[in-house]
Formats: structure tokens, C-alpha cells, sequence
């Protein structure tokens, strides 16, 4: 164990792991660790620190940095992590991805937690998705994350003995599972992102349903975002944005026509079809039967109902009653 936080320091340079600055250490009974292995094309460092808080910014800017990414992997303790938007509080076999080219602040209690740092060209990421991942925890008690968080922990114990071509096979595989824990963790931050972003769309068109120009193009236009990642949002819906739109205008419609106050052409219009004969075609196909017949058949039963006479659906007068 290391008993000063310059020595400490010193160990993390010669490590390899990104430079960060001390924040807050109780330098009197200061005691860490850290141990360094590389498997292949993957590189684990092995840190216990007392509790503190420590943090990078431009002063640590290397440029090699910009060739990595960093996952931090808890294994004791509690920390917490700050990067971009995100906020990741971490709990033991939780992970999270850092960029280290980029600003980051950590505090924790007194833990033990491993780096690992694989180049870009090896963990694939897209910058989008990259900023999508960063400071957000990644759960490791489930899915291929407790996969990743069980072999690492195993294997930063157990790196000797390796041949070169097995060190490389073997950091390639652990990189790869690393690879499909982030694409699940992806999927789970897109999933919410789109839950919010489609509440925020379907709030936009109820609004504008008697907008005639209402259409997809318009709606991204809108909302700042492609046509192509409009219908991303609604491919797991059971309608699309466009049968989404026509429905609601429909009901729209039959709400109208049911009390009878206008007639057929007019409740389209009204509703952004400007084609009466199609609005009266998609009508009957929704419903069954026709606008016209719906709007006809309420006007009768308001008649009937006000003199008292049976109706056309076998009910009795008023009187009978």
C-alpha cells in the first residue's frame, strides 16, 4: 500500500491510467493502491483509495488520451462520477464510461474499483452514442453487464500465465462483451430518451390535428430532429406517426358526427381531410359503416327521443318508461 498522495500519484502516471488532480484526501492517514495488467489489446488497473474526491479538466489533457475510452468498474464501496450531463452513482459491480479526452469528477468512499482503457478502434463507439453513455450508470447485477463485472473482477487477480496470442484472443473477447454490455445499456438510455421526445410529438399533434399540413416532415421540422429518427421513435408503437395522426383525426370526426351538428363535408374539413369522398372511404373502413349513416341515424334517435316515439334501435317512448 502507498501511504502519501504524491507517491500515489506517481504510481497512477506510470499505470497509464488518465491523469486526474486531488480534490479533497485526508493526507494523515492516506493509504492506496494500484495495480496495473494488460491482456492483449486491453489494459486493467487495479485502484484502492481512501474516500475523497478528485476530478480532470484541461490541465490533464494528453493527447494520447484521445484514443482511449475508459470504463470504471466498482468492486468495493460507493462512488460517484460526473461527466457531460450525467451523473452516475455507483455501487459495487456497477460500471460506467468515461471519456478521458474529456472533463470528469469523482468522489467515493474508501473503495476499490478497476479501470479499464481499450482504444477506440477496439471498443467501437459512435461519438452520438458515446455522449449518450457517459456518466450514466450501468447496472451490474443483470444482462451482460453482471457478465463483465463477474470476469473482470476474476480476471484482474488472475492475469499471469498467459501467451501473447492468448492475452490477445482472451482482451479481445473481454472488450467485445464490454461492447454488448454498452449496446444494452444504449438501447435502455434511447428507450427513454424516445419515451420522453414521442410524449413531447404526441402533445404536438393532438394540438394541430386540424393543422391540413400536418405531416411527419413537419413534426421533425418541429421537434429539431430527422424524418428518419421521427419513425425510430414510433417503431416499437402500434401505429405510426402518419396512422397515429389519421386515427385521432377520426375520432375527431365520429365524436362530431355523433352529435349531429354539422354536416359530413364540414366535420372533415374541419379535421384536416380535405377530400371529402376519401375521409368517407377511411371512415367506413375504421368503422364500418358510414359517416353519413352515423350522422343520419343520431339525428333520429334525437328526433325520436324528443316526441317519445321508439327508435330505430327497438327502445320504447318516453311514455312507456
Amino acid at each position: 500500500m502507498l501511504n502519501d498522495i504524491e507517491t500515489f500519484q506517481d504510481a497512477l502516471a506510470v499505470s497509464g491510467l488518465p491523469p486526474v488532480l486531488s480534490k479533497r484526501h485526508n493526507s494523515g492517514d492516506f493509504q492506496a493502491g494500484v495495480m496495473a495488467r494488460e491482456l492483449g489489446p486491453l489494459r486493467l488497473i487495479e485502484l484502492n483509495t481512501p474516500a475523497g474526491e478528485c476530478f480532470r479538466d484541461a490541465r490533464c489533457a494528453r493527447a494520447e488520451d484521445e484514443a482511449l475510452w475508459q470504463v470504471e468498474l466498482v468492486t468495493r464501496g460507493r462512488a460517484r462520477v460526473e461527466q457531460g450531463g450525467g451523473t452516475a452513482e455507483l455501487g459495487p459491480a456497477d460500471m460506467v464510461l468515461i471519456d478521458p479526452a474529456r472533463p470528469v469528477q469523482y468522489a467515493s468512499t474508501a473503495c476499490t474499483h478497476v479501470t479499464l482503457l481499450a482504444s477506440r478502434r477496439e471498443l467501437r463507439l459512435r461519438p452520438a452514442d458515446a455522449d449518450r453513455l457517459a456518466g450514466v450508470r450501468i447496472q451490474g447485477d443483470r444482462g451482460p453487464a453482471a457478465l463483465v463485472s463477474a470476469l473482470v473482477r476474476d480476471t484482474v487477480q488472475s492475469l499471469a500465465g498467459f501467451r501473447a496470442d492468448e492475452a490477445q484472443r482472451s482482451g479481445a473477447a473481454v472488450i467485445e462483451l464490454i461492447s454488448v454490455a454498452l449496446e444494452s445499456q444504449l438501447h435502455d438510455v434511447r428507450s427513454a430518451s424516445d419515451e420522453v421526445l414521442r410524449g413531447r410529438i404526441l402533445g404536438y399533434i393532438e394540438a394541430r390535428l386540424s393543422d391540413q399540413d400536418l405531416a411527419p416532415a413537419k413534426i421533425a421540422t418541429a421537434h429539431h430532429i430527422s424524418v428518419r429518427r421521427l419513425h425510430r421513435v414510433f417503431e416499437d408503437q402500434a401505429l405510426s406517426v402518419a396512422a397515429h395522426i389519421r386515427r385521432r383525426r377520426l375520432e375527431r370526426c365520429r365524436a362530431d358526427l355523433v352529435r349531429g351538428d354539422r354536416t359530413v363535408a364540414a366535420v372533415a374539413a374541419r379535421w384536416g381531410f380535405a377530400d371529402p369522398a376519401h375521409f368517407s372511404r377511411l371512415f367506413k373502413a375504421t368503422y364500418g359503416s358510414s359517416a353519413s349513416a352515423l350522422m343520419s341515424n343520431n339525428r333520429a334517435r334525437t328526433v325520436n327521443a324528443s316526441t317519445g316515439r321508439p327508435g330505430d334501435d327497438g327502445g320504447v317512448t318516453i311514455a312507456e318508461r
